[in-house]
C-alpha cells in the first residue's frame, strides 16, 4: 500500500465514515481541529518548540534528526493508539458491514500537510493501514471553513424577544423535518450577560467556526440529498436553514461577518408573545441558576442597565423576589433586542410577526404555517 494525499472535498467525505488522526502538538489540537478528529500528537508542544527553534537556527536535516530522536521511541505506542481509534470506530460502528480494507482506512492530517503526517502516515501504511493524507494540513481546511461563510444560504430567522423560547422552538422545527443550526448550542452560551451560566467552557472562535462551517455543509447536503423536507409533507421542499436571531457576539465568541451579513438579509419569522408569559418563562428558566452569579452577570450590564436598576434588581433577588428583579431586567433586555431587530435595511419586507399566546415549542407550527403561506403566495 502506498500514503495517498487527497483534496480537501474527499477528505471530509471519507472523514463521515472513518477516524480522523490530528498529529498537530496538543497545544495546537486544544486550540482548535477538525470537528471528530483524534488527537495523536508526533511531537509534545515543547519537542515542537525545539524542533522548529532548530530549523530556523540550524538546519533542516538537523530538525529532521532531532525529530527523530522524538520520534523513534513513539512508534509502538502511536500504532497502538492508532489502532485502538479504528477499533473503537468499529465497534461503536458495529462494523459488521465492513469490508477489512476500509476497517483499516485511516485520515491523518498536520498543519500543512507536510513532514509531520509523513512521518504518521509512513508508519501506519507500514504497519498495515490504509492511509490518506489531506493536501494542505489543517491551513487547507481553515480556508475551506472560512469559504464557507461566503456562500450563498438561505436562512429563516426565528425572532423574538427575551424569553420567548427561540431556542425550545428551534428544537422542535428540527423535529418537525426542519434543517436547522443552533448558534447557541455550538457557541455554549445562551447569549446574554446571563448566557455563560451552567454551560459548558466556549470553544476558542476557530474552533466555533470550525464547528459552525462543519454543520452548515452538514445541513445543505442532507436538504440536497432528500430535495428538501425529509419527514414532513407540511414543509416546502426548499434548502432553507433555520437559524435563533442573535447578535453577532455570543459571548466570547463572534458569528463570522460573512454570515451574519447574510442572516441580516434574511427573513425573520418574530414570535410575538405577551410580556408576562415570557417573564414566566425566563423565570422558571433561570430562577435556579446560581444567585451569586445572577448578581454577577447584572454587575456586568450595570452601566447600560442603570444604576437604580442594577441595584434594584440586585436587592429584589436578594430577597427572593426572582420575577420582580427578572422583571427590570426583561424590559432592559426588550428595548435591547427592539434596537437590533429595528437595525435592519429593509425590516419591513423581511419582518413576518407571528401572534402567539404563550411561549411553548408548538410555535414552530405556527412559524411553518407562516412559511407555507409565503411559499404559496402567487
Amino acid at each position: 500500500m502506498a500514503v495517498e494525499r487527497i483534496h480537501i472535498e474527499k477528505f471530509l467525505a471519507l472523514a463521515k465514515e472513518h477516524p480522523v488522526i490530528d498529529v498537530r502538538s496538543p497545544g495546537e489540537y486544544n486550540h482548535a481541529h477538525i470537528p471528530g478528529a483524534h488527537s495523536l500528537p508526533l511531537f509534545s508542544d515543547e519537542e515542537r518548540k525545539v524542533v522548529g527553534t532548530t530549523y530556523k537556527q540550524q538546519s533542516r536535516e538537523q530538525a529532521i534528526k532531532v525529530g527523530l530522536d522524538y520520534f523513534g521511541p513513539k512508534m509502538r505506542k502511536m500504532v497502538e493508539e492508532a489502532e485502538s481509534i479504528v477499533n473503537s470506530r468499529k465497534s461503536a460502528a458495529n462494523g459488521p458491514g465492513l469490508t477489512t480494507h476500509d476497517s483499516r482506512l485511516i485520515l491523518v492530517y498536520c498543519w500543512r500537510g507536510g513532514m509531520r503526517s509523513g512521518a504518521v502516515s509512513w508508519l501506519l501504511d507500514m504497519y498495515g493501514f490504509k492511509v490518506y493524507t489531506l493536501a494542505g494540513g489543517y491551513k487547507n481546511f481553515r480556508n475551506y471553513v472560512l469559504n464557507t461563510f461566503k456562500q450563498s444560504f438561505h436562512f429563516n430567522i426565528i425572532g423574538g424577544y427575551t424569553g420567548s423560547g427561540k431556542t425550545e422552538t428551534l428544537k422542535a422545527l428540527q423535529e418537525k423535518g426542519a434543517a436547522v443550526i443552533d448558534l447557541e448550542g455550538l457557541a455554549n452560551h445562551k447569549g446574554s450577560a446571563f448566557g455563560n451560566i451552567g454551560m459548558p467552557e466556549q470553544p476558542t472562535q476557530e474552533m466555533f467556526e470550525n464547528f459552525l462551517a462543519t454543520h452548515l455543509l452538514k445541513v445543505r447536503s442532507q436538504r440536497s440529498e432528500t430535495g428538501g423536507s425529509p419527514t414532513s409533507d407540511f414543509l416546502p421542499p426548499d434548502s432553507s436553514i433555520w437559524l435563533e436571531d442573535e447578535s453577532q457576539r455570543i459571548g466570547l465568541v463572534n458569528i463570522p461577518h460573512e454570515l451574519w451579513k447574510t442572516m441580516r438579509r434574511s427573513p425573520v419569522y418574530f414570535l410575538d408573545i405577551p410580556f408576562e408569559e415570557r417573564l414566566q418563562h425566563i423565570t422558571e428558566e433561570y430562577g435556579q441558576l446560581d444567585q451569586q452569579k445572577l448578581i454577577a452577570a447584572i454587575g456586568r450590564i450595570k452601566e447600560k442597565l442603570g444604576g437604580l436598576n442594577a441595584k434594584t434588581a440586585i436587592q429584589l433577588l436578594e430577597e427572593g423576589n426572582t420575577p420582580e428583579s427578572f422583571r427590570i431586567l426583561l424590559k432592559y433586555y426588550d428595548k435591547f433586542y427592539f434596537k437590533g431587530l429595528h437595525n435592519r435595511e429593509g425590516l419591513e419586507t423581511l419582518l413576518h410577526t407571528i401572534d402567539c399566546k404563550t411561549v411553548s415549542a408548538d410555535n414552530a407550527g405556527l412559524l411553518l404555517a407562516a412559511l407555507q403561506h409565503q411559499y404559496e403566495k402567487p
